[in-house]
């Protein structure tokens, strides 16, 4: 999937959208049907620390229906399903490795001049830092990752339990 370019404006709404400043933001990966940003891209760095979420959910409407999956508990009986499958249990590694290795990419240039503690962990943590990658840590994370695209069946499992994929009365656009 083509990435788009963030604006000055975008930065805005995704502000408004996490309801706090935004500093490592690498594009917008996926914006909804009325235009604003879905899902971003972010550096695996930030103040100058690890940052090992590439993919963040930021449309308002999907983050509350993803809480309210985790409030019902989704995350245990997610993870279930996937450790009695041993397809999704494949796919759900090597969607953690493949998110480590594009994470890594990111860095080629600076991995040199960073900590060798922080290397270990860039390069051994999956989505969302995740160091035990049959156990999901949040939901949004895995969501945001499949929305992009990814084989992610965390997310996936996520987008059948979502019966409406945005907001209809058009909140979003108070952004």
């Amino acid at each position: 999937m083509d990435s788009i370019v963030v604006s000055k404006e975008d930065l805005k709404i995704i502000e408004k959208q996490l309801g706090r400043g935004v500093s490592n933001v690498l594009n917008i990966e996926k914006r909804c049907i009325y235009g604003y940003p879905q899902v971003i891209k972010s550096f695996p760095l930030k103040d100058g620390k690890p940052f090992p979420t590439l993919y963040w959910l930021t449309c308002p409407y999907l983050v509350e229906e993803v809480s309210k999956l985790e409030a019902q508990q989704k995350i245990t009986e997610i993870e279930k399903i996937i450790q009695n499958n041993p397809e999704l249990k494949r796919k759900m590694i090597r969607v953690h490795k493949e998110e480590i290795e594009k994470r890594m990419k990111l860095l080629e240039e600076k991995i040199n001049s960073l900590p060798e503690n922080m290397i270990k962990k860039l390069k051994e943590t999956g989505i969302g830092g995740i160091e035990d990658f049959s156990r999901i840590k949040c939901l949004h994370l895995h969501y945001a990752s499949y929305l992009v695209g990814e084989n992610n069946p965390a997310g996936e499992i996520v987008d059948r339990y979502i019966s409406r994929k945005y907001c209809d009365d058009k909140r979003c656009e108070k952004l």
